[in-house]
């Protein structure tokens, strides 16, 4: 069959860029390779217990919401409250005032470095301002119409605003831990405000976290909701959404996709909402007579080719016997966790870096020891990210009972490694019951003794489930020699296209940083593209 739009990957970015399309009254298609679209922005049941697999909160940024109201998808969210925690330290991030809290509890942890830990601060004083002015109205993009008054009054003042700020934002993008070299030579005090970001991540991105904490929002019946609610528009509007379809061939001459059982779709324009890489993967090159274009495209394939994915996770999901109120004592439903103060920069990473680059045989004796006790410091030292789902929906779990999702920053490489090796199991296994230890000899002191259910995901999961590029969870890494797409904010209008006849691209790999709120607006940019492409075709 012909599709006016085909959509490849059923993640956020693919649902935006349908839902507008069906919308629009355009044929569409959406080709999602997994059971149940969402990607990353989803949840499961398991006896009885609710967890979100991928994003644990919604970033609105002036995106979410608004994309939802120009739909006229109603849904129920609820404030998503954020705790930072450092030892036995907690404050509770609900107002902009609370940044002088969290001065606080870094100056009780570095009493030393109160006047380098005052000018970090200010610093991200500073870029909370900033993204008052980014993210300070509804975003353009997703208004229907606007009145002369609003363009006057609001639309335009904001304009000069951001006209303003984004030279100064662009100036941002050092790598956050140099940047904060600036201010302090505490290396313990840099890893403290930063170890929880990405390897790499520029200064403005990291440090806007504050504001981004105040705009995190959760919705009824988990995050799963969202997807389910574009899923259920694409098809009320005439769409289809065909899941366990995976897109294994590109035709971009004859306008042809094929999936893996030999299906055969065409299209009059393509957005492609997956991995980058397995994009160019699918084009047989030899099939293509314009060697203009197969140059072009070739030389695509391999600028992607030796690019890595940004970070990956492990995540342990628990069931335990332990009442919401024993959490709400403590922290609130989204928490941001160190252990212990000194830092990830304490560990000595040299042996295990030396062993993993080393042709994987069978992890035993000394060499399995070498990874086992880089992972005990490791978890010992890293920052975990908590969510707590039941807290902002009681029906997440049974009465009395809670279910947990903590995750932690983890490299691809070591859990390739101990794959490769024939270690996986117990390697996960060695994770969880660091991970339950240290959360129960500090912040969840009857964490251990109340576990109902464990399981586990690691880098290699996300890899299957997902088919990301090292397993990443956004995108590409900051630490690659150079960004393979656009990570201007000023150029992000540009960051749709590709050199491929009639496709368009879209999601968490086409543009720099990425998140949620990037993903629908490139789903939404890519749909209002492919539209004014199919109406001047029909003239």
């Amino acid at each position: 069959m012909l599709y006016d739009i085909l959509v490849v990957g059923g993640g956020v970015a693919g649902l935006t860029a349908a839902a507008y399309g069906a919308r629009a009254g355009h044929s569409v298609l959406v080709c999602e390779q997994q059971p149940s679209v969402g990607g990353h922005v989803n949840s499961f049941e398991r006896n009885g217990f609710v967890f979100d697999q991928g994003i644990r909160s919604i970033e609105n940024s002036g995106i979410i919401f608004p994309m939802l109201k120009q739909l006229g998808i109603e849904l129920e969210f609820v404030r998503s409250a954020v705790s930072l925690g450092v030892a036995d330290d907690m404050i509770a991030v609900d107002t902009p005032q609370s940044l002088a809290d969290y001065e606080e509890l870094l100056c009780g942890l570095f009493p030393e470095n109160k006047k380098d830990i005052a000018r970090i601060v200010q610093e991200i004083r500073k870029i909370m301002g900033y993204m008052d002015i980014l993210y300070g109205i509804e975003n353009p993009l997703f208004l229907e119409s606007y009145s002369m008054s609003y363009m006057v009054s609001t639309l335009l003042p904001w304009m000069f605003r951001y006209l303003r700020s984004m030279p100064k934002v662009s100036r941002l993008h050092e790598p956050v831990n140099t940047y904060l070299q600036r201010f302090t030579d505490n290396q313990s005090l840099i890893d403290i405000i930063a170890q929880h970001f990405f390897k790499e991540t520029p200064t403005f991105f990291a440090l806007s976290y504050f504001s981004l904490y105040l705009d995190y929002n959760y919705p009824k019946g988990g995050t799963k909701a969202i997807p389910q609610a574009l899923l259920k528009f694409i098809q009320n509007h005439g769409g289809e959404v065909k899941t366990d379809t995976t897109i294994a061939q590109i035709d971009p001459i004859g306008h042809i996709a094929v999936d893996r059982d030999g299906v055969v779709y065409g299209y009059r324009q393509l957005v492609w909402a997956a991995d980058l890489k397995s994009l160019y993967a699918s084009i047989d090159y030899n099939e293509l007579s314009d060697q203009r274009l197969r140059n072009t495209l070739l030389m695509r394939r391999a600028e992607l080719l030796d690019k890595r994915g940004g970070d990956s996770i492990f995540t342990l999901y628990l069931s335990v016997d332990l009442p919401l109120e024993y959490f709400k004592s403590i922290s609130s439903a989204h928490l941001f966790y160190t252990p212990s103060k000194p830092g990830l920069s304490q560990i000595a990473s040299e042996e295990l870096r030396e062993l993993i680059s080393s042709p994987a045989g069978k992890l035993q004796g000394e060499s399995k020891l070498v990874v086992q006790r880089w992972l005990h410091q490791y978890f010992t030292y890293t920052t975990y990210e908590i969510s707590i789902p039941a807290m902002r929906d009681g029906t997440m779990a049974p009465e009395g009972k809670t279910a947990l999702i903590i995750s932690t920053l983890f490299d691809y490489d070591i859990a390739r490694y101990v794959a490769d090796a024939h270690w996986y199991d117990e390697f996960k296994t060695y994770c969880e019951d660091a991970m339950i230890t240290i959360l129960s000899d500090t912040v969840f002191p009857e964490l251990g003794a109340s576990v109902i259910d464990r399981f586990s995901s690691t880098p290699l999961t996300i890899e299957r489930v997902t088919s990301n590029t090292d397993g990443a969870i956004t995108g590409w890494a900051f630490t690659n020699e150079s960004m393979p797409v656009m990570h201007s904010m000023g150029k992000i209008g540009k960051s749709i296209f590709t050199p491929i006849p009639d496709v368009l691209q879209a999601g968490q790999w086409v543009f720099s940083p990425s998140g949620l709120p990037i993903s629908v607006l490139t789903g939404k940019l890519a749909a209002d593209t492919a539209a004014k492409r199919l109406a001047k075709k029909r003239g």
